[in-house]
């Protein structure tokens, strides 16, 4: 009898590869970039799981061209607004993502961002690899501190929360934050953190970094108006996902001083990046690689071959996107 054909959209770390090939018939996607719809349709064709990447629009012609047998897309990431939850469901397809297993690396880039950013990290290497430094000088690329300053969260899932505990106890920051309207009272109780409104958010903060999940309420969630809100000394930072973010807007907010500096990993229109961001000196750009640490992506892609091995199995998957 032959094996369950398992694909992988893109060649993942053997720690997740290994389990599959223990178990399954395993195409894996060999050349580099994402595939067009056509390529896909014709790569899925007669698989009963999908591993599929955050780059790859798994929709319902996606979904058809796998055929009946498809029983579930495990994507290799938290976010999952690449894929048509509603043609998935109306096909009885189960989706799974990797949360958990990312939430340090994330959190740790964010925080990464935040001090690039306001010590001007980056401008200060061009400038030293251009021959420019000439000796110490009192008001030489003057940056910002993170001790004691006030943290904006919008978004206090598992790596917001991270985000603040960082912040809280390495920098003696204090934490605001807007999560859909709710309050966290372990996180107010332990790190004195506060829920807010966004208004109040974008007024009070000295840093803000963002955490929520793409949908159609928080596209472009910051843009011009929220940019003329914040403090001119404000530094912000997105780890989340590109068009929470209005890059026009943004782009116009660091080039009058509107907002002091950036941090960004993901982009509206990845992986094409708005022209105008790439002449800024106070944006610090990082190519979606918040999650690319060696453990992280390691766990990732264990989790989800777990999930397809569950699911294929019969059984329960461990990380179902509802």
């Amino acid at each position: 009898m032959d094996k369950p054909l398992v694909v992988v959209t893109r060649k993942i770390p053997e720690a997740g590869l290994k389990l599959l090939e223990e178990k399954f018939q395993v195409k894996v996607y060999a050349r580099d970039g994402s595939m067009k719809p056509e390529e896909l349709k014709k790569f899925v064709k007669g698989a009963q799981a999908i591993l599929a990447l955050l780059n790859d629009k798994v929709d319902e012609s996606i979904l058809a061209a796998a055929g009946l047998q498809l029983k579930i897309v495990a994507n290799y990431a938290v976010g999952y607004d690449n894929i048509d939850l509603a043609a998935a469901k109306k096909r009885k397809i189960i989706i799974t993502n990797t949360p958990g297993v990312l939430t340090e690396a994330v959190a740790e880039h964010s925080i990464a961002l935040m001090m690039a950013a306001a010590r001007r990290v980056v401008e200060s290497d061009k400038f030293t690899r251009a021959g420019r430094y000439e000796g110490w000088e009192p008001e030489l690329l003057l940056g910002y501190e993170l001790q004691g300053k006030t943290l904006g969260i919008m978004g206090l899932g598992r790596i917001g929360g991270r985000v603040a505990e960082i912040a809280a106890k390495g920098f003696g920051m204090k934490i605001i934050y807007y999560d859909n309207g709710n309050s966290n009272k372990e996180m107010n109780t332990a790190l004195g953190a506060e829920a807010v409104s966004v208004r109040k958010l974008l007024t009070a903060s000295d840093f803000i970094s963002i955490h929520v999940p793409l949908t159609a309420q928080t596209k472009h969630l910051i843009g011009k108006r929220e940019f003329e809100s914040m403090n001119k000394n404000a530094i912000l930072v997105n780890t989340s996902r590109g068009p929470v973010i209005d890059e026009k807007a943004l782009a116009f907010a660091l080039a009058k001083k509107i907002i002091a500096g950036a941090g960004i990993d993901v982009f509206e229109f990845e992986p094409k990046i708005t022209r105008e961001l790439l002449k800024l000196e106070n944006l610090v750009m990082t190519p979606h690689t918040a999650s690319a640490t060696v453990e992280a992506r390691n766990a990732m892609a264990e989790l989800a071959a777990k999930n397809i091995i569950a699911v294929l199995g019969g059984r329960a998957p461990l990380t179902p996107v509802k």
